[in-house]
C-alpha cells in the first residue's frame, strides 16, 4: 500500500527541487527527515513539510505503522511559468520566467 502529498504551484524551479528529490529518494522515513533537516537548499523545507503530509496520510487513511515506511517515488515537474518583464537598454525588455513546479513524495511500506 502507498500515500501519496502533492504541492502544486510551488514557486521555486523544478531543477532546484530536483537535486533535494534525488538525496531522499528510496531512504526509510526517519533517514529521510534527518537529510531534509541537514541539507541548506530551500526545497529542503518543502518536501520535509510534504514528506510528513505523506506520512500523516499513510497513517490515518491506510492505518500504515509510520515507523515501516520509506520514500519509493519523488518528484517535481514543472507547474505554469509567470512571465515578467525587465525593461534593458534603449528602451528594449528581457522576459524573466518565474517558474513554479508540481512536487509529489509516495511513501510506501517495507515488505
Amino acid at each position: 500500500m502507498e500515500a501519496k502529498a502533492h504541492l502544486r504551484y510551488a514557486r521555486i524551479s523544478p531543477r532546484k527541487v530536483k537535486i533535494v528529490c534525488d538525496l531522499i529518494r528510496g531512504k526509510d522515513v526517519k533517514t529521510a527527515q534527518a537529510i531534509l533537516m541537514q541539507t541548506p537548499k530551500a526545497a529542503s523545507e518543502l518536501l520535509l513539510k510534504l514528506l510528513r503530509s505523506a506520512v500523516a496520510n499513510a497513517e490515518n487513511n491506510h492505518n500504515l505503522d509510520p515507523d515501516n515506511l520509506y520514500v519509493s517515488e519523488t518528484y517535481a515537474n514543472p507547474g505554469p511559468i509567470i512571465k515578467r518583464i525587465m525593461p534593458r537598454a534603449r528602451g528594449s525588455a528581457n522576459r524573466i520566467n518565474k517558474r513554479t513546479s508540481h512536487i509529489t513524495v509516495v511513501v510506501k511500506e517495507k515488505e
